[in-house]
């Protein structure tokens, strides 16, 4: 009975999270219409640097910043500032229903890339769920159509290099320091969006700015949220629950947007959502993974900017 009990309060503080999430990307849409997104993130990730280090604070860990994979760290760093970068370019310029859908791919990319990357088998069932899911990603995408366009290809390269990270964390995450995995893609991020800003920059008011502080502000709320999920609950039950910020894309993009999801966007997300469902549950089933990369993987898959949940859990854990 406290089983599921804990379970239950974990699902309601990921569907918490995740609402909170998505009232976020409502933000970043709505000024993605107005700014480029290398302005949003280079001032997203000045706001959340006072939350990342009242974070870090309580770090009381002996060490340096050297990165112990500097290679693998680097690739870590690029892919985590094109995500965030594709992914605010794709909720500017697509619907939310059609951007999720994409997004919501990830699971089947990093069970993907954990083959080459982490050693992972994947045997014929989880195979398969990655073609049928990757059909679906196929059928929102159509290719064949005049529809497809950079909006598209951006939320697929953040779905893509999200993923990427996820599973080089889970490569080199029990050699680095939480802290270096923490701060370098932030700082990154800071540099480089910042030497953009006098091709992009447009001077903001402040109730932009405000909104702003606000995207930080939520995305800092929404991960506690999302730890309080993880400790309270398995994984099994947590993760799926991203899949609900569907059901805000389609009440947000109906009553602010003016979006009704076409039939075939709500088709592939069906198809790549119960894909990565599968996986999911094969996943949770101990002799199946080796790794369990997407159980394990446990920030939202478009997150570019503040740190990843499995690296906060570990830090509060005394992990290095």
């Amino acid at each position: 009975m406290p089983i599921v009990k804990s379970n239950l309060r974990g699902a309601l503080m990921a569907l918490i999270a995740f609402a909170i999430y998505s009232t976020h990307d409502v933000f970043v849409k709505f000024l993605g219409g107005q700014y480029s997104a290398f302005q949003i993130v280079f001032f997203s990730v000045l706001f959340s640097f006072p939350l990342v280090a009242i974070m870090l604070i309580g770090d009381r860990n002996d060490g340096n910043l050297r990165p112990k994979h500097p290679w693998w760290s680097l690739t870590r760093t690029i892919s985590t500032m094109i995500t965030a970068v594709s992914a605010f370019y794709a909720f500017s310029v697509l619907p939310l229903a059609q951007t999720y859908a994409i997004l919501f791919a990830a699971p089947l990319l990093i069970t993907l890339l954990a083959i080459p990357i982490l050693g992972e088998k994947v045997g014929v069932r989880r195979g398969l769920a990655i073609i049928v899911g990757l059909a679906g990603v196929m059928i929102v995408l159509r290719p064949t159509g005049a529809e497809l366009g950079l909006g598209h290809l951006a939320a697929l390269a953040a779905a893509v290099c999200s993923s990427l990270s996820s599973v080089i964390v889970r490569k080199i995450g029990q050699d680095e320091r939480s802290v270096v995995l923490l701060l370098f893609p932030m700082i990154a991020n800071f540099i480089v969006m910042g030497a953009a800003m006098p091709f992009f920059y447009k001077p903001m008011p402040i109730e932009h700015l405000g909104m702003i502080v606000i995207i930080a502000a939520f995305g800092f709320v929404a991960s506690l949220f999302i730890i309080s999920a993880y400790r309270s609950a398995e994984a099994v039950i947590v993760a799926p629950m991203q899949y609900s910020q569907m059901i805000w894309a389609a009440i947000y993009g109906f009553l602010i947007f003016n979006e009704t999801p076409d039939r075939l966007t709500l088709v592939g997300a069906g198809v790549i959502m119960a894909s990565g469902f599968y996986i999911v549950m094969r996943e949770s089933r101990g002799k199946v993974s080796k790794n369990s990369p997407v159980l394990e993987s446990r920030s939202r898959p478009e997150t570019g900017m503040l740190p990843r949940i499995s690296l906060l859990l570990r830090r509060e854990n005394g992990g290095k």
